[in-house]
């Protein structure tokens, strides 16, 4: 029996550039208990981080002209103990998927996936968050 995480008390950040996808994960996270924080960019997503404490990031690898990967780098340099899930459209790219995990990716998921394996993986990646990069 797998034990359910008490989602209160847990932020999520995502940051990804499509505004469908972010509605439709900040309106799925929140009606399953989660505080949710969006950002369309990389910059907007740092200083999300920066002003409020974040307990995982679910980041798009490609956020139009940037690069997710780049960002994974940053994030983590700067919150090691939060847990960041990469996001993709671009499907099980066996190359992407290695980059994201030697750059420092906690998990790698596809945007086809359904929402419930996402919120799976959540469940399973909450547990290695270290209070939220300080709190």
């Amino acid at each position: 029996m797998t034990t359910m995480i008490q989602p209160m008390s847990h932020h999520i950040l995502f940051v990804d550039d499509e505004v469908p996808i972010r509605e439709t994960l900040s309106l799925y996270f929140k009606k399953n208990g989660f505080a949710v924080t969006t950002a369309e960019s990389g910059a907007e997503g740092i200083r999300l981080a920066e002003a409020t404490p974040i307990d995982l990031i679910i980041l798009d690898i490609n956020l139009g002209g940037e690069n997710g990967l780049e960002l994974l780098c940053v994030f983590k340099g700067r919150y090691p103990k939060v847990p960041v899930v990469m996001f993709t459209s671009a499907g099980s790219d066996p190359a992407l998927l290695k980059e994201a995990m030697a750059k420092g990716a906690d998990a790698y998921m596809s945007k086809t996936e359904s929402l419930r394996n996402l919120m799976e993986e959540v469940q399973r990646l909450l547990p290695l968050a270290q209070g939220g990069h300080g709190r």
